[in-house]
């Protein structure tokens, strides 16, 4: 269903429902995003907001449809609202990053055009000179942008973003959405999970306010109009 306001999209979700066990987790919910917007998902915990990221990423099974159009390759860029890192293993930022960026292993050297990738990367999320550093202690904000780096390269045309933000300072997340607002020149796709209603204003072209189906969506005005959903779209600290 593509809805008004909405450019050409780029991925189509129709009738999309998801059960565990006999239990509804997403009942028939129906939403397009637009090639270069970007497309906020809200709702309470426990909502299915991640669950249709899941979905859309083909990682669980659902009833419906779920269509792409896609001009190029058909990349998807994917940030997790979790990712766990061994803390036993050695890797680098830039052996994280070099993985799927070089043919040969990482354990035998970062070649030189991927250190000249990563380094253009960790510049563009504010992370520059981080290459050298263990993946296993940076910081949760860190880890979050070390993520993003990843998910940006190669340039998707869907991105999806799962509480991207979630644990930045104040800076850091400004510095977050000016990255996610550029790519509307580009003619990203985004889809992104947030529960912070501050950042939604700002950066949202569309919103779609979720609890196991699709309660309202439009623009951030119309969408976060009243004190319903305002306390619908608040973080409870469950999953999403």
């Amino acid at each position: 269903m593509t809805e008004a306001g909405d450019a050409i999209p780029v991925v189509e979700v129709e009738a999309l429902t998801v059960r565990r066990n006999r239990e509804a987790l997403l009942d028939a919910v129906g939403l397009s995003v637009g090639r270069g917007s970007i497309h906020v998902l809200v709702g309470p915990n426990g909502a299915g907001k991640s669950t249709l990221l899941s979905a859309i990423l083909g990682q669980i099974a659902f009833d419906g449809r779920i269509a792409f159009n896609w001009s190029g390759a058909g990349t998807i860029g994917y940030v997790p609202q979790s990712f766990a890192v061994d803390p036993t293993l050695p890797v680098t930022v830039a052996d994280f990053l070099a993985l799927t960026r070089q043919r040969r292993p990482v354990c035998l050297g970062v070649s030189r055009t991927a250190r000249l990738t990563i380094a253009r990367l960790l510049d563009r999320v504010g992370l520059g000179g981080l290459e050298p550093r263990p993946l296993a202690v940076l910081s949760g904000g860190e880890l979050r942008r070390v993520l993003l780096a990843h998910a940006l390269d190669p340039a998707p045309e869907l991105l999806l973003l799962d509480e991207p933000s979630s644990g930045l300072d104040e800076p850091s997340v400004r510095q977050f959405e000016e990255i996610v607002g550029g790519l509307r020149q580009t003619g990203t796709a985004v889809l992104m999970v947030s529960h912070d209603l501050g950042q939604v204003r700002r950066i949202a072209d569309r919103v779609t306010l979720i609890e196991r189906t699709v309660r309202r969506t439009g623009a951030p005005a119309e969408v976060l109009a009243d004190d319903l959903a305002r306390a619908l779209a608040v973080d409870t600290g469950a999953p999403s």
